[in-house]
């Protein structure tokens, strides 16, 4: 039997499948239900997804999460939600999807992204020194996009949204645009007075103001109340409040307790993604941002990135670890366990080998599609494992290169909070630690995104009274790590050298990818 309500429903729509998760008001997971969906691929460069298949597997994470917990509809005082975002849903007046959802990972749009960089001098005007990138991805270059290759269905569009804001509307019948996905992808910006207008005009879609909500509503405000289709639908009672949902990556930020001036998210994966808080705008070379109310009201928000750090890893595992694999399989060890105890002697440095983790490009500090993946530094004496390391120690030095990016443009950062796959190493956790000289806190709850949007609808439902009281109530601290900092003073050569490495060989790396892009 489950403990006693009031009880929370955070939804997370990512790219595989839609969760639900049910916590109570002091961030205790219940129960966690999800249902698969499929992505598409019809031409190179795009991805799409049924919106449709999202609101069924919605239904049924709904009604496998009330049944999995025993918790009665009755007993759920708030809703809320998280989505992939820069994933744009054409909806017509009678609030039916006209079109697959173009999704966040869909580069379609590269020709009308192009366009933005003739207009840096606009882009300057919404993002502090215009480093804010143009990239396919974003929201105003897949509108561009759909206003000229299908303008039929840009023309019935009544609305045209980012997916949290369709969920919002499926749940509740309102329109809303959430501050999350206008501030950090669609180039609003309260601060400089709005919508950057000639910036749409200028990129090829003027007119996508008539398409989205007008009412720009902050995380974790309330939106309406569950509608009684939707209820019935759901499983769930008519009424329940919803709070104003978020992207999935700013709800992990949320669910981390990074909501409040000094701390860093750290969210590890295939990717590492970094958020925080600051309390003015800054602005700088190698990072994104500052958003201004994009996470939480009367602050600002900046992020980075690592395109690849554990698919390096998994690279590794996958090409050069084979027998590694197959010996830890019949012995039921993780593969993982077994590559880190075998490199465990290996001092800082690798005995100096250094691996860059560009592998499938950069995302700050360079914002570079082209850069790729080095290695230097090898003698006869390393072996395997010596890669291994200087793997890791590599994602290390990214992420303390981006931190410093950061820092050097005024952030000041006490602590890192870490969520994701590679928090289950103590040992690569306290690498990271000592690399980047700051403690890295680790949470009770694993799901910090499942989490964030529980906190969300904490605070829309009126439980507490913004998000900093939320996280007060429902993050939880496991453990902190500290750095060692006799680690740390060795790996500082080592850090200075990765730094270096990547400006020195950035011509050559460009001239083998545009020559082999030649090659077809």
């Amino acid at each position: 039997m489950a403990p006693t309500g009031p009880y929370l429903m955070g939804i997370d729509f990512g790219t595989e499948s839609c969760r639900v998760a049910l916590f109570d008001v002091a961030g205790r997971p219940i129960h966690l239900a999800a249902t698969p969906y499929p992505t598409s691929h019809p031409r190179s460069g795009w991805a799409e997804q049924n919106p449709q298949q999202w609101w069924e597997a919605l239904q049924a994470s709904s009604h496998k999460a009330l049944a999995g917990s025993g918790v009665s509809p009755a007993e759920i005082a708030g809703i809320s939600y998280d989505a992939t975002t820069m994933t744009v849903v054409a909806m017509d007046a009678k609030g039916d999807e006209l079109r697959p959802a173009i999704m966040w990972m869909d580069v379609r749009a590269t020709e009308q992204a192009a366009r933005a960089e003739t207009s840096s001098s606009i882009a300057r005007r919404y993002n502090g020194d215009g480093t804010a990138p143009a990239t396919a991805e974003w929201y105003p270059f897949k509108a561009a996009w759909l206003r000229e290759h299908e303008p039929e269905t840009y023309a019935r569009a009544f609305r045209l949204v980012d997916a949290p804001d369709w969920v919002t509307y499926k749940l509740t019948g309102t329109w809303t645009l959430n501050i999350n996905s206008a501030a950090l992808r669609m180039y609003y910006n309260r601060d400089a007075g709005g919508w950057p207008v000639d910036f749409y005009e200028t990129i090829g879609c003027p007119d996508v103001f008539d398409k989205l909500p007008s009412d720009v509503v902050d995380l974790g405000r309330p939106v309406g109340e569950l509608s009684t289709v939707a209820a019935q639908l759901l499983g769930l009672t008519p009424g329940i409040p919803v709070a104003q949902g978020s992207a999935d990556a700013w709800a992990g930020q949320i669910g981390l307790g990074v909501v409040k001036p000094g701390k860093m998210a750290l969210i590890t994966g295939s990717s590492h993604v970094f958020s925080g808080q600051t309390d003015k705008p800054i602005h700088g070379k190698g990072f994104f941002g500052a958003y201004t109310d994009g996470v939480v009201p009367g602050q600002y928000t900046v992020e980075g990135g690592q395109v690849s750090t554990g698919s390096v890893m998994k690279w590794f595992k996958d090409n050069f670890a084979r027998d590694v694999t197959e010996a830890a399989e019949r012995l039921g060890l993780s593969v993982y366990d077994v590559l880190n105890e075998k490199s465990r002697h290996i001092p800082p440095g690798c005995n100096g080998l250094i691996v860059n983790e560009y592998f499938q490009g950069n995302r700050t500090p360079y914002t570079d599609s082209k850069a790729r993946g080095m290695i230097w530094g090898l003698s006869l004496m390393h072996g395997p494992e010596h890669v291994y390391k200087a793997i890791q120690e590599g994602i290390c030095y990214g992420t303390a290169h981006n931190l410093r990016a950061m820092e050097d443009a005024g952030m000041q950062v006490s602590e890192v909070v870490a969520c994701g796959g590679m928090t289950k190493s103590r040992q690569l956790m306290q690498m990271h630690a000592d690399v980047m000289n700051k403690p890295i806190t680790l949470t009770e709850v694993g799901d910090a995104v499942a989490l964030g949007s529980a906190m969300l609808a904490a605070t829309g439902a009126g439980i507490y009274a913004s998000l900093e009281e939320a996280a007060d109530n429902m993050v939880h601290d496991l453990v902190t790590i500290e750095p060692n900092q006799r680690m740390h003073e060795q790996y500082a050569f080592y850090l200075e050298e990765y730094i270096q490495g990547y400006p020195r060989l950035q011509g050559l790396i460009h001239e083998l990818v545009d020559h082999e892009a030649a090659q077809g």
